[in-house]
């Protein structure tokens, strides 16, 4: 699944970018729901990924491909996530993770004032950048409290020095399988709005708005969730290395606010050629649904207010190490990555009891992996148009040994 490529003029005077990964990562949960453990073998992120520009990169083509449904239909072991029907597990992205087009400045107005038009399946502008392309390898809980993501969307940007603003209209549900495509008969049915500061060369703020109708019920029967996001990322060299960091505060109010839900989370990495190390520290609330019958895992679909049992508070520490195992000039490029998590989760609201899910209330995961690339590095899903002037991703490329 590894594609080779880099810029490259074709014809018409178009650029294209192409890349690819994968991620085989073996993780140890204990305990999981039950009391147990359990040791997995997952093949996660595969990816293809690529833009293509046209017009001096004024109209501008994303493609992301992801093919979790085929290498991890059962869902990845990640104790304290949730969302579209799984828990305690990640679930499998749907194949078209992005497909989507961008118009900049077309046409160029006055006065420094640059715009932009998005439309395809993608990320809503909401949140911060998807954990995919961030340092640690296990997902946060706050994943859906943090992005909203493969929707069919159309937004409108607009960039004046520093401050980039962005509104946007989607369909609110999530999918419900991997192959799936959105319910286009809710197109429009929620809107997210989000300003962007680039304050310095290095640090970069972030507030956004959303209102998502009915995300967990295909139909639209179940209810809205209001969501608020803030953050503030950092990345510079610092000595001989470089330095990356991410703080973010999110809100939830679910049922016209009868359901709240509160996240934080500060991370940050230091890499220096074939290394880096990083931490992330977090303190999630979890809605807690009901569970489908013999499968701890899967909670039923699709989900009203009365499938909410309770709330619980996850408190985790994830710590890991990385390192380049080919050299830099190699067109493949491999990193051997160690991870161990600690999450404490406690009972906030509801008759769920986490110890008698669990068998305790302190939980631990181990994981080792190999990320795989090759080819140009990956933008930063979810930065189209005017908003896609921030660089690459934090995980976008791997560094060599020296």
């Amino acid at each position: 699944m590894l594609v080779a490529g880099a810029l490259a003029p074709l014809p018409l005077g178009a650029q294209v970018s192409l890349g690819a990964q994968i991620t085989p990562v073996l993780t140890r949960a204990d305990p999981v729901p039950g009391g147990s453990s359990l040791t997995e073998l997952r093949f996660t992120s595969p990816l293809l990924y690529g833009t293509v520009d046209v017009l001096g990169a004024r109209v501008r083509f994303h493609v992301t491909l992801d093919g979790e449904g085929w290498t991890m239909p059962h869902g990845e072991l990640a104790t304290g996530d949730f969302g579209e029907g799984w828990e305690d597990r990640r679930h499998p992205h749907t194949w078209a993770h992005e497909l989507l087009v961008s118009a900049t400045d077309l046409p160029l107005l006055p006065g420094g004032v640059h715009w932009s038009l998005t439309a395809g399946k993608g990320f809503a502008p909401y949140g911060t950048d998807d954990p995919m392309m961030r340092p640690a390898l296990i997902f946060p809980v706050n994943h859906h409290w943090a992005q909203i993501l493969e929707r069919a969307l159309a937004i409108l940007g607009a960039r004046g020095g520093p401050v980039t603003l962005e509104g946007a209209i989607f369909n609110g549900d999530e999918p419900e399988r991997w192959d799936q495509w959105p319910n286009w008969r809710r197109f429009g049915d929620s809107w997210s709005a989000r300003a962007l500061v680039q304050a310095s060369a290095a640090v970069e703020l972030q507030a956004s708005y959303a209102h998502v109708k009915s995300p967990e019920n295909r139909a639209g029967a179940g209810p809205d969730q209001d969501k608020v996001s803030v953050s503030a990322r950092l990345e510079r060299p610092l000595g001989a290395g470089r330095i990356y960091g991410l703080a973010e505060w999110a809100y939830n109010a679910e049922a016209a606010g009868f359901f709240k839900f509160y996240s934080g989370l500060a991370e940050a990495q230091w890499s220096r050629a074939a290394h880096r190390v990083y931490l992330r520290l977090e303190r999630t609330d979890r809605p807690e649904d009901q569970r489908v019958f013999g499968n701890p895992f899967r909670t039923v679909r699709p989900l009203l207010e009365s499938s909410i049992i309770g709330i619980t508070r996850w408190l985790v520490a994830t710590g890991g190490y990385g390192r380049a195992l080919t050299p830099a000039r190699l067109p493949v490029h491999v990193e051997g990555i160690a991870e161990a998590e600690y999450a404490h989760v406690t009972r906030l609201t509801g008759l769920f009891d986490p110890a008698a899910q669990y068998g305790r209330n302190d939980l631990w995961m181990f994981s080792v992996a190999l990320r795989i690339a090759a080819g140009g590095p990956m933008h930063r899903m979810g930065r189209y148009g005017v908003a896609a002037g921030g660089g690459p991703s934090a995980m976008g490329h791997m560094e060599g040994m020296d």
